[in-house]
């Protein structure tokens, strides 16, 4: 599993950028990528989404930084030689498309699978088998498994703010390991108890 997490410039995978992306190999953790880049000539920026990750517009439209074409092909070479490059994380689908535009506007191929594991869904999942009733956001009458609470569900506290690619890879691999294992996966995290290990 190639596990994956996005920064970026907003939602819109056509209309917004790239700004960083984190990548750890699941079944090798040492070996991981990030890399950060300026977004494309005419992408669109949304505050709302700097604010999440902590970039300035100064930051990503900085020229010195490598393009997105540039970061995207950095990563596509990374993974060419891992055995399982399913895309991993919470809300992956978000991530393979952007990545996925991100590589067709580059002109480089695209080869990575569209089926994808999402730590939401293996969460969900996770709760049911025990008998726990998976949270609800009542106003919005929806799933209220965001990653911070997959992270306190699996022992962890949120993700650290403002959120950085390879934490939040990181996040995505440890608690995948958790659900589907039972076990732990980085030692950036052993030191957080598995409350459901038996």
């Amino acid at each position: 599993m190639l596990v994956i997490d996005i920064e970026a410039s907003g939602l819109d995978y056509e209309k917004h950028s790239i700004v960083s992306l984190g990548a750890v190999d699941f079944f090798n953790p040492e070996r991981r990528f990030y890399g950060e880049c300026r977004i494309w000539d005419g992408a669109h920026i949304m505050e709302d989404a700097l604010a999440v990750n902590g970039f300035t517009e100064d930051q990503i439209t900085d020229p010195n930084k490598m393009s997105e074409a540039e970061l995207v092909q950095q990563f596509w070479e990374w993974s060419q030689h891992l055995g399982n490059r399913t895309l991993t994380g919470q809300n992956v689908s978000y991530d393979r498309d952007i990545v996925k535009a991100a590589l067709h506007r580059a002109g480089l191929p695209w080869d990575f699978a569209h089926r994808t594991l999402d730590t939401h869904t293996m969460c969900w999942m996770h709760m049911i088998r025990r008998g726990l009733p998976p949270p609800v956001d009542e106003q919005h009458r929806r799933s209220a498994l965001n990653l911070d609470a997959v992270l306190n569900y699996c022992g962890i506290p949120d993700e650290p703010e403002p959120h950085n690619a390879l934490t939040g890879a990181l996040c995505h691999a440890e608690v995948a390991s958790r659900l589907l294992y039972d076990r732990g996966l980085l030692p950036e995290f052993a030191h957080y108890p598995i409350p459901f290990a038996a």
